[in-house]
């Protein structure tokens, strides 16, 4: 049974409201919240032998306390303790501060130590008076945590409240329900649960700091693997309550597959025909399919997606294809025109630009089921679009969306108990250990191999101040009858200003390259005017494209061999690689340049080190999740779902198999702690499990 947090000594409505938005609801949430870092005040420090970084408790006499005035009114106190002499430097403070810090007072400080134009300082240290001069200098028994808070609760007040829970759990007042299985504990060398969460708000001062520090001490991984086991739970129930729902079977004779597949240009390889016959099954079961289809970029996700849908229409329902921008729809839209007129199947378009009587033309024909496939951005969820019969959810590019939004249109196929089946894709591969974690409600399919005749792209790294060349390059390229793509970066999170840079790159290359066709596409273009451009450069009427990054995903020019990247260090390493993707479309070599401003980061030094050395997606992932931490590269961070507190999934990684080894046995054997584990770690996220 969970106290609530207001049992605890202290905490009033108001305090409460606040540590809700830590996600504490109750004291035993207050012990799971744990410090993301320490101090050491376990020892006073002569302040002879500070250095500029350290952080440090030290003790000595008030010398001198003035005001100094200038732009900005400053206390300052000078203060020695016999060994050396420190400046506290205060900016906020009032009248009370500057009489209690008087000549001859002795005062106690924490603080990190800075080096200031005259000596060391402590900036805004904190600080008691030490009132008796006889008093032996007391220091605290274990570091000080330092916790995660949020806004109008302090330090202080975290700290009390978990020493107060702290102290109910060691008097026995406080329960931690072990959930781990004692063969678990046994197997791992773990330790107890209280015995961790003690000791992780209190660790000792002899402890490997640097241990707690990369979060790999023992005590840290014993909680780390409760919370991965806690979240594999969940999603491993989720797919067992998929299971048992229903959805229609959609069985049919592939007549639409078979025309298809005979009209098209090119033949499937191998892998998109493995996982096609792996999305057919599914959709042949009356459960709702719930599949991943990962691939690299340009490896052929759409078309497979196509033919799940071409199943699901000739069996007589409605299929919603999503996309994240508004060009990548546009483009999903157009092949699928292309590829489906033909065969008589109705197609529409839904984005947030589609006003007035189109848009009421469109949602009268979804809700009355005359419209077969209908692509879109988020605008397919909004209120007032409603299907017919929506049997088919393919969402492209999934972790681009937030959960509610692929939960909203999940739902619209929700008719009679019939659940819709749902097709994911993405261009973000990641390491298998990994995905049977993060999709461990889902089945996955790898379509691992590129169409044959794909050239592996050359990727150069060249610094402005060879710009002149590049463009030299351009020209040469372009009268050879190639075509190229110039990207602009972001300069900061600016539609307008990164549009003005596009504009901007248009005009000078203009002036540089007369000869050449020149367009530019930003997305402060209404649809109209980018499918227009987006048509002449596919059908060669421009030789030279200047794009902000909606070119990013989905656009496939065979005929551009040549990209160049503009402040290539700006840009992620999955970024970079999707945009690298739009050129070697075609049968003639292709390069990508990364041009850099300025000296490099470490980390841009890193990314643009990745993109000269592979091609591969599933290295490229890998290495971008060493950068930037799986949160990040695969959209956890807006789920819900795989929020997690102690955990890191690439610091962690090594305990993905023992985890994954023993979920399906603690659902067997320990089914009374299942729901416990997961209310502990996962919460609210366990309904958005359902997307």
């Amino acid at each position: 049974m969970l106290t609530p947090i207001t049992e605890l000594k202290g905490v009033g409505a108001r305090l409460a409201e606040r540590l809700t938005r830590l996600n504490v609801f109750f004291i035993e949430d207050l012990l799971f919240h744990l410090p993301f870092r320490y101090e050491d005040r376990t020892r006073l420090v002569p302040v002879g032998s500070l250095r500029a970084g350290d952080e440090a408790v030290i003790q000595g006499t008030v010398e001198l306390a003035q005001i100094k005035f200038g732009k900005k009114r400053m206390l300052l106190v000078h203060v020695t303790d016999g060994t050396g002499m420190i400046l506290l430097r205060f900016f906020y403070f009032n009248a009370q501060q500057k009489e209690a810090l008087a000549r001859g007072v002795r005062v106690r400080c924490f603080g990190e130590v800075r080096a200031g134009p005259k000596s060391l300082e402590m900036v805004h240290p904190e600080y008691r008076i030490v009132v008796d001069p006889e008093e032996i200098p007391n220091v605290d028994e274990h570091l000080t945590p330092v916790y995660p808070t949020t806004e109008q609760l302090h330090q202080l007040s975290l700290r009390q409240l978990t020493r107060r829970a702290l102290e109910q759990l060691a008097q026995g007042k406080l329960h931690l329900q072990e959930l781990l299985p004692a063969a678990l504990l046994e197997e791992m060398h773990y330790p107890e649960l209280s015995a961790a969460v003690q000791y992780l708000h209190q660790p000792p001062p002899d402890v490997a700091l640097e241990l707690l520090e990369e979060r790999n001490h023992p005590m840290q991984l014993r909680l780390a693997f409760e919370e991965l086991l806690a979240q594999a739970v969940s999603l491993r129930q989720r797919r067992m309550r998929a299971h048992r729902e229903q959805a229609p079977a959609l069985n049919c004779a592939d007549k639409y597959t078979t025309q298809l597949q005979a009209q098209l240009p090119f033949k499937l390889t191998d892998a998109q025909q493995r996982v096609f016959a792996e999305i057919r099954a599914d959709l042949h079961k009356a459960e709702p399919m719930q599949r991943l289809v990962q691939g690299d970029v340009g490896s052929g996700k759409t078309i497979v997606a196509v033919l799940a849908a071409l199943q699901t229409v000739e069996a007589g329902y409605q299929v919603a294809l999503m996309a994240p921008t508004e060009i990548l729809a546009e483009q999903h839209y157009q092949n699928l025109l292309r590829w489906l007129t033909p065969l008589n199947i109705s197609i529409a378009w839904i984005s947030g630009k589609l006003k007035g009587k189109s848009r009421r033309e469109t949602v009268a024909a979804l809700t009355a089921g005359t419209v077969q496939v209908c692509v879109g951005t988020h605008a397919l969820f909004q209120e007032d679009v409603e299907f017919a019969r929506l049997a088919l959810v393919i969402i492209d590019e999934q972790h681009r969306f937030g959960v509610h939004q692929r939960l909203a249109l999940r739902n619209k196929g929700v008719k009679a108990q019939l659940h819709p089946h749902q097709l994911i894709m993405t261009a973000t591969p990641i390491p298998r250990t990994l995905a049977m974690t993060i999709y461990a409600d889902l089945d996955v399919s790898v379509i691992d191999a590129l169409p044959p005749g794909r050239k592996p792209v050359e990727t150069v790294v060249v610094p402005e101040s060879r710009r002149s060349e590049i463009v030299q390059r351009v020209a040469q390229a372009c009268q050879q009858g190639r075509q190229v793509y110039w990207v602009c970066a972001l300069i900061e999170e600016s539609e307008v200003l990164q549009c003005q840079a596009a504009e901007d790159t248009a005009r000078d290359l203009a002036e540089a390259l007369p000869q050449l066709r020149i367009g530019l596409l930003h997305g402060r273009l209404v649809t109209a005017q980018k499918e227009q451009v987006m048509q002449q450069f596919k059908q060669h009427q421009l030789d030279l494209l200047v794009a902000t990054t909606v070119i990013e995903v989905g656009v496939d020019v065979p005929n551009a061999s040549l990209m160049i990247i503009e402040n290539a260090e700006r840009f992620g390493l999955a970024q970079l690689h999707q945009l690298r993707g739009r050129v070697g479309r075609g049968t003639q070599d292709s390069v990508c340049v990364l041009l850099y401003h300025g000296s490099l980061s470490q980390l841009a030094r890193e990314r643009l080190k990745a993109m000269r050395e592979t091609n591969d997606g599933f290295e490229i992932a890998r290495r971008d999740l060493e950068i930037r931490g799986p949160g990040e590269v695969l959209g956890t961070k807006q789920t819900g779902l795989m929020q997690l507190r102690v955990a890191d999934l690439l610091k962690h990684q090594r305990l993905l198999p023992a985890v994954n080894r023993w979920t399906e046995k603690f659902i067997v054997e320990h089914p009374g702690e299942v729901a416990a584990l997961i209310q502990r770690w996962v919460g609210e996220g366990t309904r958005f499990a359902d997307v």
